[in-house]
């Protein structure tokens, strides 16, 4: 958060393009074998930036987030023309946080210096497994060795790195997972991103899934692998500030904490979303998905959306609640009320409260939920975007 009590403001970068299309992944990434035009796509970014910047009203950029996708397989010369003119339409903050994904197989020396030249100071691998045989089971085209050396190489240029890796993947134990978590944790230096496997809808692993080809581990499982992670990743120093990710104190990822946060951000590039202020009014805004189609209407038009919805204050509640339930630290509920003009029943809160899934501090203003209710975190969700009203007065602060 900054020094005003606001999340900051965030621009996200979306480069659409992989080697190959992983059988999980639902993202909007496409597989080019005829190759792309680099520069249309470049051009395409600086011209939405200069839309962008006459509509949002914030002077300063506090995080860049170049992801996709593959963003590693953009040239040096495009991540530095980009974030040139991100510079020319706004201010960077003294601290900017800027990150780029990367994959095992294209990591290379040269190419991860010219981004550090170019100001990227933070990297995101993405690892996913650190057993060959899993790589190979979720379509990932590096070796475990090549994912270490990645990672080794990362950490001797970036100020900052991160990894991600995927659990509950098929016949995967409490055993094996927790090894595997070890050889991650000794890696590390400071940030780790662990997701469970979900099937995801329209992707090759739900095809296999309904054809009974493959089984991921139940409910019960999934929630001892969970469990499992939180307690390894706490002997580290590695808290989980948020639902699938884990840092030491000030290794957080700045430029998510404004998502979570409800801060207000835009999305670059095809497929990708953003939650502006425009005029102080908020939208939800997404591109369009297919590359080529974008890369044309931003060139031609100035902009690349497909939809742009003006949020009510009811949406912008629920989204609120929804994403900052994520955070271990939960929600402020005085600016839930001064950002959207909506309230929790402080009744239902005290009824989560006293079956222990919610706490509220001392002053009665932050609510998060508690290890035990982050089992159920999507009920507690539920429960609470459904209690929210608009209210008038003052947030009661003492128990009574």
């Amino acid at each position: 958060m900054m020094e005003d009590g606001s999340p900051g403001f965030g621009i996200y970068v979306h480069w659409p393009f992989c080697a190959s299309k992983c059988p999980y992944c639902d993202f909007n990434s496409h597989v080019r074998n005829a190759g792309i035009v680099e520069t249309s796509f470049v051009t395409a970014f600086c011209r939405e930036l200069e839309a962008y910047r006459g509509l949002v009203s914030e002077k300063v950029v506090d995080t860049i987030y170049f992801g996709g996708g593959t963003p590693s397989l953009m040239s040096e010369g495009a991540v530095d023309r980009i974030l040139e003119s991100i510079g020319r339409q706004w201010q960077f903050s003294p601290d900017i946080e800027v990150t780029l994904e990367a994959n095992p197989t294209s990591a290379d020396a040269g190419r991860f210096s010219g981004y550090r030249k170019s100001g990227v100071n933070r990297l995101s691998l993405g690892v996913q497994s650190l057993r060959d045989e899993d790589l190979r089971f979720l379509g990932r085209l590096h070796t475990v060795d090549e994912a270490i050396a990645a990672v080794k190489l990362a950490q001797s240029i970036f100020d900052r790195t991160s990894f991600d890796l995927i659990y509950a993947r098929p016949g995967q134990c409490p055993k094996d997972w927790r090894r595997e978590l070890r050889d991650a944790l000794q890696i590390q230096d400071g940030h780790l991103s662990l997701y469970q496997l979900v099937i995801e809808p329209q992707t090759a692993f739900a095809d296999l899934y309904s054809a009974g080809k493959i089984t991921i581990p139940g409910d019960e499982a999934a929630l001892a692998l969970y469990e499992l992670t939180r307690e390894q990743c706490e002997r580290f120093g590695l808290s989980d500030y948020e639902v699938s990710n884990y840092a030491v104190p000030g290794q957080e990822s700045r430029h998510n904490l404004i998502y979570w946060n409800y801060g207000n951000y835009i999305g670059l590039g095809p497929g990708a979303h953003g939650r502006p202020a425009i005029d102080n009014r908020a939208f939800a805004i997404s591109n369009i998905r297919a590359p080529e189609i974008w890369r044309d209407s931003v060139i031609r038009n100035g902009i690349g959306y497909s939809v742009t919805d003006e949020l009510t204050s009811l949406e912008r509640a629920t989204e609120f609640v929804i994403m900052g339930l994520r955070l271990k630290q939960g929600i402020n509920l005085t600016r839930l009320a001064r950002h959207t003009g909506f309230m929790l029943d402080l009744s239902q809160l005290e009824i989560l409260e006293s079956e222990k899934l919610v706490a509220l501090d001392q002053s009665r203003q932050q609510i998060r939920v508690t290890q035990s209710g982050r089992l159920v975190l999507n009920s507690i969700v539920n429960i609470l975007t459904d209690a929210l009203s608009p209210r008038v007065g003052v947030w009661p602060t003492s128990k009574n």
